[in-house]
């Protein structure tokens, strides 16, 4: 598990030559503002050394996230991510490990039928009751959450994980109504609780593509208020002190930028809508970002107003500057699988981020 004087010496020992705000509180941890995304690339054996050597980069580099998901390239992220922190000699309690949970994931390869490999696989053996299977590929109930879960300690090859999701519990609004989805996910947090209160999770929360950035009116709309009351009930429920849910993440970049302009969610207090960004700071609760480059179109096209303010040497340099100056933002993640990318993007993290006044022009 990663520890607050682990992270913290990490950080005192790479500090330079990084600007003010690189490194960031998140709990008793301190993070990078740069965190390192595994979601693309083939499932493959030439992909899975690119990121084993781009990991290792990263965390000698001054980046101490590490973002993947079970799903993502057939496990395959998962493992490579557990291979490298292995190899490394950076110590396990100096990194933060976030791994997710909901979407069906194959294991190694594509298969060549889909749907019959998710039968056979899951619902034939009972990992997935039908009635829970979304789409074809998605579920939460808490049993399916946890045995993702212990796969995933076993592909990280690590006895806890660091911050774990419900990975886009959005997609299951495709099939449910909004409170069959806030019940399963309270009984999916409770199951989590049990496992932190067991030292198996450090901490928990959803990973969204659309749910917290679209209105209220919206099909994949989801509150934050309202789950964050689901995860103070699970609490409760699993005898534990208090909620173990402490993130949310979402995307944010120069491209999509609804996270701060769209008042999407109520406020913690029953006031006027507010933007996902400013409900998550107001309930204590971090962001951590994903598409902070929007899967590379950024690189080498910026809109006019950030390429012409936003420190950094190189387009995506600056893209990556203004993502992480979002007010309320932990880390910024960015898929990097070769170590030239991950040294042109940690780069940018020598930038101070802007200024709040300097940030929302930005925008105007």
């Amino acid at each position: 598990m990663a520890t607050g004087p682990a992270t913290r010496a990490y950080r005192d020992e790479r500090q330079q030559p990084f600007g003010d705000h690189y490194f960031r509180a998140f709990d008793d941890a301190v993070v990078s503002s740069i965190g390192l995304g595994t979601y693309l690339g083939d499932p493959t054996d030439a992909v899975d050394d690119r990121y084993a050597s781009a990991i290792l980069t990263a965390l000698e580099s001054g980046c101490n996230v590490l973002d993947t998901a079970i799903n993502y390239r057939c496990q395959r992220s998962e493992r490579v991510v557990g291979r490298a922190l292995a190899g490394s000699e950076v110590g396990r309690e100096a990194v933060l490990v976030a791994t997710k949970g909901g979407f069906i994931p194959f294991d190694g390869s594509r298969p060549p039928n889909p749907g019959q490999y998710v039968i056979e696989e899951y619902l034939d053996t009972g990992i997935v009751d039908r009635e829970d299977l979304v789409a074809g590929s998605h579920c939460i109930a808490p049993d399916y959450v946890e045995t993702q879960l212990d796969r995933s300690l076993g592909n990280l090859e690590l006895e806890s994980i660091d911050l774990y999701y419900v990975h886009n519990p959005e997609t299951q609004l495709r099939e449910r109504p909004p409170e069959a989805v806030y019940d399963q996910l309270e009984a999916t947090f409770t199951r989590l609780e049990e496992r932190a209160a067991a030292g198996d999770v450090g901490r928990y929360g959803v990973a969204t593509w659309e749910a917290f950035r679209v209105p209220p009116d919206h099909s994949s709309h989801l509150s934050l208020v309202e789950i964050l009351e689901r995860a103070r009930a699970a609490s409760r429920a699993a005898g534990t002190d208090e909620t173990h849910f402490r993130a949310i993440q979402l995307p944010f970049n120069a491209a999509m930028p609804e996270a701060f302009t769209v008042a999407a969610q109520d406020a913690p207090d029953g006031g006027s809508p507010v933007p996902v960004l400013r409900a998550a700071a107001d309930a204590g609760v971090a962001v951590f970002t994903s598409a902070s480059i929007a899967q590379g179109e950024l690189a080498s096209r910026l809109p006019n107003a950030i390429a012409e303010r936003a420190p950094g040497d190189r387009p995506v340099q600056q893209a990556l500057t203004f993502a992480r100056s979002a007010p309320g933002v932990t880390s910024s993640l960015v898929g990097m699988s070769r170590p030239a990318h991950v040294e042109e993007n940690v780069a940018s993290g020598i930038h101070n981020p802007l200024e709040d006044d300097a940030f929302e022009a930005m925008l105007e």
